[in-house]
């Protein structure tokens, strides 16, 4: 079997999901620069661009990272990557993820969401996603998706701490008929 395209540019309606790029620095650090995006995120201080300087970096060498791109304005407006790929349990992670706060509440999570989840179904039967224990406002993103919580706490270090981690799952079979699906 061939090896997926884990960076491919998918093409929705209002947002363009692309490979992140090195030029896309600037944009992204503005878009990721209010303190509220991080609020309720393991790592509260990545607004400050010394620390979102690391996620920059550690996204683009993951070669599995994207820039979201407003398409009506032609701008950054957040990012996510594809992350762990496991082709023997057939599952992929999609995280990282972060949208501008005047993105949020609408559709372009969700559209976002429906452009990876497609993609990815293409190569896999299961994607999860990690959100940070007291993450709540993710948490209740990823239920208002179709998301199913496994039963435990994950650790995962972040910027050198390890933190724990909520574990959604989203199921080919259930996608097909779930929220996004339904919505499209």
């Amino acid at each position: 079997m061939a090896k997926p395209d884990l960076q491919p540019t998918l093409v929705g309606r209002h947002i363009v999901v692309r490979p992140l790029r090195d030029e896309d620095w600037a944009e992204m650090c503005a878009a990721a620069s209010d303190p509220e995006v991080w609020a309720l995120h393991p790592v509260r201080e990545r607004y400050k661009p010394e620390v979102f300087r690391e996620f920059f970096d550690g996204a683009l060498a993951s070669r599995t990272a994207f820039s979201f791109v407003d398409r009506a304005k032609d701008r950054v407006i957040g990012s996510s990557r594809y992350h762990g790929h496991d082709p023997e349990i057939s599952e992929i992670e999609i995280g990282w993820t972060f949208l501008a706060r005047e993105y949020w509440g609408g559709s372009y999570n969700a559209e976002v969401k429906r452009l990876m989840l497609d993609h990815a179904f293409t190569f896999v039967d299961t994607v999860v996603f990690w959100v940070g224990e007291t993450n709540w406002r993710s948490q209740r993103a990823m239920e208002k998706i179709g998301g199913v919580r496994r039963a435990v706490l994950f650790p995962r270090a972040l910027s050198g701490i390890e933190h724990q981690h909520v574990v959604f799952e989203i199921r080919k079979d259930a996608y097909a008929r779930g929220p996004l699906k339904k919505n499209a």
